[in-house]
């Protein structure tokens, strides 16, 4: 067993001063069969610790009810096989482009803005949730013989509010919970991020990307004395569906990394390694300043352009990082381990099922419920999926503008039956449809929940129609609403959908179903040509949201998802597109680190576009 102890100027290991080289790996985003080999490349980069954060919404699906909580404890112990440390930031709100900023929707939804405040409701949950996960974290802290050396308060408060006795509490329910090792808080190094989120004898810590010596200047006009620590090192960053890919040089990463040590700080690099949100959890932003423009959903990669990529392979980042941190290493640094295996051909696959959105909505979707204005995703207990709306446009009347008025985020729209246009993800949240609507008629909204906002003033808002359906400028009633939640795509399930065969050249939106044959299953690539946007399974296993809007052209499969032999595919096509064949590429790129200069594309498959290590153009 060890002390790990917060001096003057140092970290202390036993007594002894010690650099923090830390990397961010998030276990949820990473297959549990491939997580030593993620650490054994953050191992191989120079790094000595590892850092994750854990999202309450993946395992708190309903009040009370929990899912696998001791992933994270499975986790903390491969850190410890891999001969690692540990930083926890259990939050409970983390950001992390995630969900919600991994808040469970169905506390977010009755509490609004009352989140990440002292109010009573939320301290419940939020102590119901820390007793139930903590002690997966304190049984593995360095004190105990783990390797968990950090834990932090909350998660850049300080970017949010100014409820300093809420994060007081936070930090006394941690140490009340058994937490021993020191605590910390992260923030932007500016005056009233740092004035918002510190907490008195608690270590602050710093996150930027780049100006080092400034931020840490700033940091001790408000912590003179403790480790510097910049707990976010961003040397890369995340995509949005419908914009350019984010790269940033790696040489200018790795001067940036070296100024920080330089300084004598520690350090977290985010991300080492960014991984994948499998299952549709990615979560969005709001552009602007200030954050409350319009709605950017975050795309399903998270390979944040860091220094191991998506797939666990080095980069140029990788190569240009290792020669920094091995300067500070306590003797030579290990080898690379032993690559995942990976898809050695390329393989096309027929989706030769389908069956409308309607039927699949009769056969998994939730309870249909009835309502003078249209629900919230919240008030129906939809956290990640899709509701139908339904209204009638009382009749006769003559043609007038169809709107909706607190749209989030996209509705496919039909007017009896036939498909009349997609609404949402634009500048404003009150769009319209472009032909005008006659009476009577029966309206059918698809509306999809495309991520909730993770970070700014607009967290916690509802999700779905938060206003109402116009015809002209006078409000629609009488609304039929229904479900269809992600989760209820089980094989069990699936297997009861009415599929029929798919005729010509596809039939549209809808469930299909297919199956790809592999000959020595690893890791992939999959596409889907002629798809527009929805989600993909196989296996049973979502991998995530694809969408036709770009820059992320394909989905990054495990290896361990796939088995040898036939493999079933489901697509969940969600906006018109004719997605007949699935294609497995094969990643290409060096598994080495000597004379890396990033990853090579892979080559089309019959007519199928290049595609490269992350699915980006």
């Amino acid at each position: 067993m060890s002390t790990f102890a917060v001096g003057d100027e140092d970290f202390l290991l036993d007594g002894r001063p010690v650099r923090l080289l830390s990397g961010a790996l998030h276990y949820f985003r990473v297959h549990e069969e491939q997580w030593e080999h993620r650490l054994g490349m953050l191992r191989a980069m120079g790094l000595n610790c590892v850092e994750t954060y854990v999202p309450w919404n993946l395992y708190a699906p309903e009040p009370g009810r929990y899912g696998d909580v001791e992933a994270l404890g499975r986790f903390l112990d491969a850190v410890e096989r891999a001969g690692m440390r540990a930083i926890v930031r259990p939050g409970p709100y983390i950001c992390a482009e995630w969900e919600n900023g991994g808040l469970p929707h169905w506390l977010t939804g009755p509490l609004g803005r009352r989140v990440r405040t002292l109010d009573p409701e939320f301290l419940a949950a939020v102590e119901a949730w820390f007793r139930r996960l903590l002690p997966q974290v304190v049984e593995r802290q360095v004190d105990r013989g783990g390797p968990v050396v950090l834990v932090q308060v909350e998660n850049e408060y300080g970017s949010y509010g100014s409820d300093r006795g809420y994060l007081e509490w936070v930090a006394e329910l941690l140490r009340a919970c058994g937490v021993s090792v020191p605590l910390f808080t992260s923030d932007g190094p500016e005056d009233h991020m740092l004035t918002g989120g510190s907490v008195p004898g608690v270590l602050a810590t710093a996150n930027f990307g780049s100006g080092a010596r400034e931020g840490f200047a700033t940091l001790r006009r408000h912590q003179p004395s403790g480790p510097l620590m910049c707990m976010e090192f961003w040397c890369g960053w995340f995509d949005h569906w419908g914009t350019e890919h984010a790269v940033r040089d790696a040489a200018d990463a790795a001067a940036a990394l070296r100024e920080i040590l330089e300084c004598g700080a520690s350090v977290n690099v985010y991300m080492a390694h960014g991984g994948t949100n499998f299952g549709g959890w990615a979560g969005a932003n709001r552009t602007g300043e200030l954050h409350d423009g319009a709605l950017r959903p975050t795309v399903t990669s998270y390979d944040y352009d860091a220094p191991v990529d998506e797939a666990g392979r080095p980069t140029e980042k990788f190569r240009r990082f290792r020669e920094v941190l091995a300067e500070y290493a306590e003797g030579p640094l290990p080898g690379l381990p032993e690559p995942p295996a990976r898809l050695a051909a390329p393989v096309r696959g027929a989706l030769g099922g389908w069956a409308p959105l309607g039927e699949v909505l009769e056969v998994l979707g939730d309870e249909e419920r009835s309502a003078p204005v249209p629900p919230t995703f919240e008030e129906l207990g939809v956290d990640r999926g899709l509701v139908r709306y339904r209204v009638e446009v009382p009749g006769p009347r003559q043609p007038y503008p169809l709107g909706v008025t607190g749209l989030r985020d996209r509705a496919t729209v039909y007017v009896d039956g036939v498909l009349a246009g997609v609404l949402g993800t634009g500048d404003t949240e009150d769009p319209a449809l472009v032909e005008p609507v006659a009476g009577p008629a029966v309206v059918d909204l698809w509306v999809e929940s495309l991520g909730r906002v993770n970070y700014g003033p607009r967290l916690a808002e509802p999700k779905g129609i938060t206003g109402g359906v116009r015809h002209e400028r006078q409000y629609l009633h009488g609304f039929r609403a229904q479900g269809l939640r992600l989760d209820a795509f089980e094989a069990a399930a699936v297997a009861k959908v009415p599929f029929r065969p798919v005729a010509g050249e596809g039939a549209g939106s809808g469930l299909y179903r297919g199956a790809v044959e592999v000959a020595g299953p690893g890791d992939a690539l999959l596409s889907l040509p002629g798809g527009t946007r929805g989600f993909v399974w196989v296996n049973g296993f979502c991998l995530g949201r694809y969408w036709n809007a770009g820059p992320q052209e394909s989905l990054f499969v495990p290896g361990p998802v796939l088995r040898e032999g036939a493999n079933e595919v489901w697509v969940l096509e969600l906006e018109g597109g004719t997605a007949t064949d699935v294609v497995l590429h094969v990643l290409d790129g060096a598994d080495d680190i000597d004379g890396v200069d990033g990853v090579d594309g892979v080559d089309g498959v019959d007519g199928v576009d290049g595609i490269d290590a992350i699915g980006v153009r």
